[in-house]
C-alpha cells in the first residue's frame, strides 16, 4: 500500500459486518478481482500475503494469465470450481456488476476492500442471500483474527 492509503482498523464490534467477516475468513478458495501484477500495488502483496496463510487464490485480471506464479482468468465468469470469496480491488462503480457475476458464479460471499465502498453492490449482494462486506481489508483482518 502507498503512504495515502490506510486500512480501516479491524471489526471488533459484535454484530453481522463481523459474523460476516469471521464466516468469509474460513473461506478456502478466494478469487481476487483487480488482482495487479505490480508487487507495488495493495492487491499484489494482500494476495502474496493469503497465498502465504493457505489460501488457494485466484486471480481475475483480463490483461494478465498469470500473476504470483498462479493462472490468471480474464473475467469472473471463466473461473473454472467452486468459489468461497469473490475479494475485489475494483473502483467502486464497477462493484455492482461484480457482485452480480459472483452472484452468478455461485460465489458464497463478496468482500470489497479497504476504501471502496458500492449501495448497489450490498443490497444486490443481500438480495441473493450473498455475505458481503465493504470498506474493510482482508489481511488486516485476517492478522488481528490470528492474534485474538
Amino acid at each position: 500500500m502507498t503512504s495515502g492509503e490506510a486500512c480501516p482498523l479491524p471489526s471488533r464490534s459484535p454484530g453481522a459486518e463481523a459474523a460476516a467477516v469471521d464466516a468469509m475468513l474460513q473461506s478456502k478458495r478466494i478469487v481476487i478481482v483487480g488482482l495487479s501484477d505490480d508487487p507495488a500495488r495493495p492487491s499484489h502483496g494482500i494476495a502474496g500475503y493469503l497465498i502465504s496463510h493457505g489460501f488457494d487464490v485466484v486471480g481475475v485480471n483480463p490483461n494478465h494469465r498469470e500473476i504470483l506464479h498462479r493462472k490468471c482468468y480474464p473475467t469472473l465468469a471463466a473461473v473454472p470450481g467452486a468459489i468461497d470469496l469473490v475479494n475485489v480491488f475494483r473502483r467502486a462503480e464497477f462493484c455492482a456488476d461484480v457482485t452480480r457475476d459472483a452472484i452468478a458464479a455461485g460465489a458464497k460471499g463478496v468482500w470489497l476492500q479497504a476504501g471502496i465502498r458500492n449501495e448497489q453492490a450490498k443490497q444486490l449482494a443481500a438480495d441473493a442471500g450473498v455475505a458481503f462486506v465493504q470498506d474493510r481489508c482482508i489481511m488486516v483482518e485476517h492478522m488481528s483474527r490470528r492474534r485474538g
